[in-house]
């Protein structure tokens, strides 16, 4: 009976790895290399093959293969038997590989939605007027009503497309405004009318005005009966921005989000100047932009708001985020539908990065996954080192900070928040945060829920956790008890800065002032030699307390200042004794007590820090 041929199972089969290929008559006498060269990279580099590389490093005593990355001396070491040079390239340079500095052919660009920034201070109504703009409740989605993410919106404007960025307006997302107003082609700044200009207003023009962008300036809640929008132009024509109407060149627009009073000259407006503009982006090629929010989801993983300023991103498409790369695996638009591809000024989430980017990271796309893998290693590789640097320097600083001042305290804190953005904002907020010489320390600040591992740092530290809309689980929470990891969690950012400063008060030194509680007259002395000199008193006023602080006074003078030996009524100890009654009493260590000296008692009294 034959036997039947069997089929091999392709799990079993050797992978096919394709080799680089030495090409014999190309001699290299110098090479450049950058920080995590692999073997096989450095092969091909020195035009040899992979294995007389492993080889060469095997004799030497390192164990390798093809995909191990190399230190600096093992470089040198196999470029020496190779009898070539080799020159380090600086990874920072690195850093501008994700710029877009591809010049386009006019003929290839085509007009682009406008990308708008609303920007005011806290509690002017931003989100309201967006929301109005969008006929949804946004609002009703945040806590207090207060904004706390950025938020990416895409309208429809008379047949054309307007992309919304709307910022937080708390102080303590400055830096998100900031990273708003970078991408951002005008800023609609909106100050209530019935409170005028506020200092986060003026963070806004200076934000705006650094973007070099035009300004519109939307005077909200012209409903309410105390507006005033003559003293909103006066205020804000003092920060620079004159009204058309008095000569200058921002545009005013009066509006009331509210009612929807106003939103539709807005929109003219915005699509007046963005004419003039004439904004254009080449969508025919790869995609380059920004990270607007990101966050860690329990269930998608890392999700990221990219803002696509050039190009087209597509389904499928590597890209490398800041210092992390990956494959959009999904994307959908701002209203949760999936899409497949989205071209220039389009707010996009996408799933599929291998970690969270930071808000404000650059991206682009690449044709290979091996690229955009290993530059996202090498951008990482440097961030780790820049942040080394930092740290030790740091502490250097802090160690003479704490010699010339003397001891110093800090708070350890660990932030973990549900979006990067709002991260880096309670981190900024926390830091800027001073009490005296107390100072916060935040040695770790990142999108995601409290971990185990997040419990484990701050027990090794003695950390605190701040949680910003983030709940620990069942574990965590059982971990952080054992451990006597004090976990803290807050929803409104300015409440957390509130309870981190009580704290940080409540590390300083107590501040004591002195209060003088009562007088005795030296009437009659008693010698004891066991005890030592007894004073016979008269409390004149006040009362004496046992324990208490005493300075003995004669004719003015004090002679000494001391503690209270004993306290006695007769022959009974006695906890106090009041004005006009007789007492025996010591004083500590001292018996120089004379007929007609004064005893006067004081105690140190906590004094609240405000």
């Amino acid at each position: 009976m034959s036997r039947k041929k069997r089929k091999s199972n392709p799990r079993n089969r050797k992978r096919n790895v394709k080799e680089f290929t030495p090409k014999h008559n190309t001699v290299v006498k110098n090479i450049e290399y950058y920080e995590g060269i692999t073997v096989g990279e450095l092969a091909q580099k020195c035009n040899r093959n992979a294995s007389d590389v492993i080889k060469i490093l095997f004799m030497l005593g390192n164990m390798v293969t093809i995909n191990s990355m190399l230190d600096d001396e093992s470089v040198e070491l196999v470029c020496l038997e190779f009898n070539i040079t080799p020159k380090k390239v600086d990874p920072l340079e690195e850093e501008d590989s994700l710029l877009d500095d591809e010049v386009d052919d006019p003929k290839d660009l085509k007009p682009r939605a406008p990308i708008v920034t609303i920007m005011g201070h806290v509690d002017h109504g931003k989100t309201t007027l967006l929301d109005s703009i969008r006929k949804t409740k946004v609002v009703e989605g945040e806590f207090g009503g207060i904004t706390q993410h950025i938020g990416a919106y895409q309208v429809g404007v008379d047949g054309k497309l307007v992309t919304f960025l709307d910022t937080p307006g708390h102080e303590a997302f400055t830096a998100m405004r900031a990273r708003g107003a970078k991408v951002t082609d005008l800023v609609v700044i909106v100050v209530a009318a019935d409170d005028s200009v506020m200092p986060q207003t003026k963070e806004a023009v200076d934000h705006a005005k650094a973007a070099d962008v035009p300004i519109i300036v939307a005077i909200n809640k012209i409903d309410k009966p105390t507006a005033n929008p003559d003293r909103v132009m006066n205020e804000m024509a003092d920060l620079g921005l004159t009204p058309e109407e008095w000569g200058g060149d921002t545009i005013y627009v009066q509006t009331s989000a509210k009612l929807g009073t106003g939103i539709k000259d807005l929109l003219e407006t915005i699509l007046v100047l963005s004419e003039v503009k004439d904004l254009k982006a080449n969508p025919n090629r790869i995609a380059t932009g920004t990270v607007i929010e990101a966050k860690l989801d329990k269930g998608r993983g890392p999700v990221a708001t990219l803002l696509i300023q050039n190009g087209t991103l597509n389904f499928g498409d590597f890209l490398v985020v800041g210092t992390t790369y990956g494959k959009v695996r999904k994307m959908t638009d701002d209203m949760g539908e999936e899409i497949k591809s989205a071209l220039p000024s389009t707010p996009v989430e996408i799933i599929g990065l291998s970690e969270v980017p930071e808000a404000g990271d650059m991206f682009k796309v690449f044709d290979d996954e091996r690229e955009a893998r290993l530059l996202a290693q090498r951008r990482n590789q440097v961030k780790i080192e820049q942040e080394r640097k930092q740290t030790s320097a740091m502490s250097l600083e802090e160690l003479t900070q704490r010699i010339a001042e003397g001891e110093a305290k800090e708070i350890p804190m660990i932030i973990k928040a549900d979006v990067q953005g709002s991260a880096e904002a309670v981190k900024a907020s926390m830091e800027k945060l001073e009490v005296e010489d107390v100072r916060i320390n935040v040695i770790r600040s990142t999108a995601g829920a409290i971990s185990e591992s997040d419990v484990m740092l701050a027990e090794a530290s003695g950390a605190v956790i701040i949680g910003f809309n983030v709940r620990p689980d069942a574990n965590v929470r059982k971990m952080a008890g054992d451990s006597g990891v004090s976990i803290r969690l807050h929803k409104v950012i300015y409440k957390a800065l509130e309870e981190v400063e009580s704290a940080m008060k409540g590390l300083l030194n107590p501040v004591f002032e002195e209060v003088v509680i009562g007088q005795a007259e030296v009437r009659q002395i008693y010698k004891a030699s066991k005890v030592g000199t007894i004073a016979g008193c008269m409390v004149q006023d006040g009362k004496i307390i046992r324990d208490c602080n005493v300075r003995l006074i004669r004719d003015g003078i004090v002679v000494y200042d001391g503690k209270l030996g004993s306290l006695k009524r007769f022959q009974n100890d006695a906890k106090e004794v009041s004005a006009g009654y007789e007492c025996g009493l010591t004083i500590e260590n001292f018996n120089d007590i004379k007929e007609g000296d004064l005893v006067e008692a004081y105690k140190d009294q906590e004094v609240p820090i405000e």
